[in-house]
């Protein structure tokens, strides 16, 4: 396992590169990083090339001077692609990650072979959503990214894991911490201000995943599951929140291969 780094315009992107075969990028979630996927990736890249990226602002890559929109992020996935000779890859976003695989599928169709959210949505925010991301912004700017990941994180587990799994929600919290205050502050702005992009599933062509967990208070299933198509592929995992690959990664695991491998 090696990691690298690559110039996407003025920002560094760093991720992984491990396996061969097709590609496959697995995207995080807010104030998360590569090692979100610690626990997925060594399953997935038996049989495929696996990607895992830190957002703009996220674990190793830089942070922007500018505001940015999630548009932006998947901008630099794209231009991420374009500097390996990727044409084609299958997206996999938790959440945040989710958002950003959506803008991809709308802006670069064409580089799609399929993708999957993970505890996410096309929904926008809500207008308590909306006012939780600028409480949310308030909070970083007067405390920092340490106390605002202490109370963040353990709402993504289910009650029951929150206790029983206590030892990942604080490996997931150090992972948070790796989140720069300004990257933090960024995405919390681009998914306030992020529209409605269920015209994106009702209009796709390629393959998709949508995973819910059961007992997820972020993402209910209403909002996961917003479309029915042929080309949709729904799954629920049971006790689990918003945090499948730490709650139940065996579960999951298990949906990605048999979407990966259709």
């Amino acid at each position: 396992m090696e990691r690298f780094t690559q110039n996407v315009g003025e920002n560094m992107i760093s991720y992984l590169d491990q396996g061969i075969g097709e590609t496959v990028v697995l995207i995080h979630g807010f104030c998360g990083n590569n090692k979100y996927w610690k626990y997925i990736v060594p399953h997935l890249a038996k049989r495929k090339r696996v990607l895992t990226v830190d957002l703009r602002g996220h674990g190793d890559s830089s942070t922007p001077k500018d505001s940015c929109e999630i548009t932006d992020m998947a901008n630099d996935i794209a231009i991420l692609l374009e500097e390996l000779n990727i044409h084609r890859a299958t997206l996999i976003g938790h959440s945040l990650g989710g958002y950003v695989s959506l803008a991809f599928a709308e802006m670069f169709p064409e580089r799609l072979k399929s993708f999957a959210l993970v505890h996410s949505t096309a929904y926008p925010d809500s207008e308590e959503g909306k006012h939780n991301r600028d409480k949310g912004i308030e909070r970083i700017q007067a405390e920092g990214i340490k106390p605002f990941v202490n109370d963040l994180i353990p709402k993504l587990f289910s009650d029951e894991n929150r206790e029983t799994l206590s030892n990942y929600v604080d490996d997931v919290k150090k992972i948070g911490y790796k989140t720069s205050n300004y990257g933090a502050i960024g995405a919390l702005k681009a998914m306030k201000n992020r529209p409605d992009r269920n015209h994106v599933l009702k209009n796709v062509d390629v393959p998709v995943l949508i995973v819910a967990g059961r007992e997820d208070k972020l993402v209910p299933l209403e909002r996961a599951f917003s479309v029915e198509s042929s080309l949709i592929t729904s799954a629920i995992i049971e006790d689990c929140g918003h945090m499948s690959m730490f709650e139940q990664p065996e579960k999951l695991v298990e949906v990605l291969e048999n979407f990966l491998e259709k």
